[in-house]
């Protein structure tokens, strides 16, 4: 790409997305696989969101949090695959610096409140089983409103001065970004000035969101598998089981992805950066593409909503055609 002219206070304000640099040749037939991601990340998540919104017996605080959940997963996949498959058709894709600080803001925005939503989700099993008499009074749609609102200032407080560092800093070294997106690093990482303060600010984010939120998460499911073994009756012991190690799942599938992601990027130097972008592609698509699956076949509720909706047009259309045969 081209070179910087010799001028001590040039910055690019354009850059090229590379995707994955090492598949060139084969970069379109990438376009496949990812497209049918984004496509089951759609449909998986509009189906629980439709779902949880048209059933009011499903609108109770876990649901609503769960649907939340699902419309986070759906804006950050659509902060990231569209532009990632016209760059995988239209390669060099070119994206501004405003442009490249916009998608970095929402991705890391949504990575937040998705895990501010776990923790949530993780307060309300608490409630459920260790003081299900008070559920109802302490669970209520003020709180519910309070949480989602604490929720969405804590990312902003995370991500605005991360953006922020990010901006200020002079472009000069290249114009071209190894990756699918305007990941922070990768971004950071074309500065020729020093990035010290950027590199803290990402692990101290990575430190606040995945050590501080799992551990308060795997603390408030202790105490809820401890009051779950107090439980005489055996169903209700299964049912509180069975809906902890869904979220349990859920959970894990991100911190894991995120964590080693995280790590090989710091640690593996000597991993190639098409394996680091796999990684990434796997923390920030992944998640939001399983999660709404994950509840929709463990969450009995959810299930049989969704199998009544897929049977309920067939059956209404055979009846009328039986009806007109007999006419």
């Amino acid at each position: 790409m081209r070179k910087p002219p010799a001028v001590g206070n040039f910055s690019h304000t354009e850059f090229v997305l590379l995707g994955f640099p090492g598949l060139r040749e084969s970069r379109s037939l990438l376009f496949i696989p990812f497209f049918c991601l984004y496509l089951i990340n759609l449909v998986a998540n509009c189906t629980v969101i439709y779902i949880i919104q048209v059933e009011e017996s499903l609108h109770s605080p876990m649901y609503f949090l769960i649907l939340f959940l699902s419309t986070i997963g759906l804006c950050g996949a659509n902060a990231v695959l569209p532009q990632m498959l016209v760059g995988f058709l239209l390669h060099p894709y070119h994206i501004s610096l405003p442009s490249c600080l916009l998608q970095m803001f929402f991705i890391y925005l949504m990575i937040i409140l998705d895990s501010s939503i776990l923790l949530a989700l993780a307060l309300d099993r608490y409630v459920a089983i260790c003081n299900p008499l008070r559920y109802t009074d302490i669970m209520t749609k003020h709180l519910l409103a309070v949480l989602s609102l604490a929720a969405f200032l804590r990312a902003l407080s995370v991500v605005c001065p991360m953006v922020s560092l990010a901006s200020n800093l002079p472009f000069c070294r290249s114009n071209v970004i190894r990756h699918f997106a305007c990941e922070h690093m990768a971004l950071v990482s074309l500065a020729c000035g020093s990035t010290i303060r950027n590199s803290l600010m990402g692990m101290v984010i990575g430190a606040f969101i995945i050590v501080f939120d799992t551990v308060c998460i795997l603390v408030s499911y202790a105490l809820i598998v401890h009051a779950a073994l107090k439980i005489a009756s055996g169903s209700l012991r299964q049912k509180a089981f069975h809906t902890c190690s869904t979220q349990l799942l859920v959970m894990l599938f991100m911190y894991s992805s995120c964590l080693s992601s995280s790590i090989v990027y710091r640690v593996g130097r000597s991993v190639s950066q098409d394996v680091h972008n796999l990684l990434s592609a796997v923390y920030l698509l992944l998640p939001s593409t399983i999660n709404p699956i994950i509840y929709g076949i463990r969450t009995q509720e959810i299930r049989q909503r969704v199998q009544r909706s897929l049977w309920r047009r067939p059956a209404g259309h055979a009846q009328v055609s039986f009806v007109r045969c007999n006419e």
